[in-house]
């Protein structure tokens, strides 16, 4: 069985375990299904997200001209506290802007290889957690813009970390925390303006990922230095696929890559 189309974050549904699943224009793939069947991806070209050219990727599934010019990808997306649609000010699009920055965020502590605190919208819980792997996540403050949000995250995180460390999180080399203790401990370093938006009644959100067999060492897939590559699906995690030789690869990282994939 063979499919073709351009790479996007894989689309997620709660599940025991997480559901996942590759889109394509005009198809898609349950990869589940695939557990412990041998795949073949073999890379055929790009396909910028935005002008859908066949051109060089430059980050996040964008060519060079469109990471730098589209709203999608504005500095206030990895740097929430950067947002300005609550002051009327754009950046690159204010009608986008508004749509996406004035609407509820959550700021939340996750646990993937260690507790980290991240931010993202009310309406991506808990797709964010799943998109990070975290195996267990809680909600600190539910606000009504990003920038509020952001400014949380860059109190907190002078408190706690807010990055994976993804090779320990494809290892399995976690711990289960108590996320209520720590939420409770960063309580006070809240910014005043946004204590009275604290997730009192929060409890824990427990995920379970479809993965047979963890890596134990990493190999690291880069289609541009290997354009073709199979192995036997052995779970995914995160957005990544894990493979019978300890061979991980990104899907989200490589959004706008055309692929073939090749099913046995």
């Amino acid at each position: 069985m063979q499919y073709q189309g351009v790479l996007t974050k894989m689309q997620t549904e709660i599940g025991e375990p997480i559901q996942y699943y590759l889109i394509f224009e005009s198809d898609f793939i349950h990869m589940n299904q695939l557990l412990d069947k041998k795949l073949r991806i073999e890379f055929v070209g790009y396909q910028c997200l935005a002008c859908r050219e066949n051109k060089k990727i430059y980050r996040q599934g964008y060519c060079y001209d469109d990471f730098f010019n589209r709203p999608e990808v504005g500095d206030w997306v990895m740097r929430p506290e950067l947002s300005t649609a609550h002051l009327d000010v754009e950046d690159r699009n204010l009608e986008f802007e508004k749509k996406v920055q004035l609407q509820p965020h959550i700021v939340y502590l996750a646990n993937s290889s260690n507790v980290k605190v991240g931010v993202t919208r009310k309406s991506q819980v808990p797709t964010r957690w799943i998109d990070q792997g975290a195996h267990e996540a809680i909600e600190i403050v539910e606000v009504p813009n990003r920038y509020l949000a952001g400014i949380t995250e860059v109190a907190l995180k002078e408190h706690i970390s807010d990055k994976t460390n993804w090779r320990t999180m494809l290892k399995n080399e976690i711990k289960d925390e108590d996320l209520v203790a720590c939420k409770n401990k960063l309580k006070d370093f809240i910014p005043d303006e946004v204590k009275q938006y604290f997730v009192d009644n929060g409890k824990e959100t427990e995920l379970r990922f479809p993965v047979l067999k963890y890596p134990d060492k990493l190999k690291s897939l880069n289609l541009e230095k290997t354009p073709e590559f199979s192995g036997i699906l052995k779970g995914v995690k995160g957005q990544y696929l894990i493979f019978d030789d300890n061979t991980v690869f990104n899907v989200r990282n490589n959004e706008g890559y055309v692929v073939r994939l090749t099913i046995n």
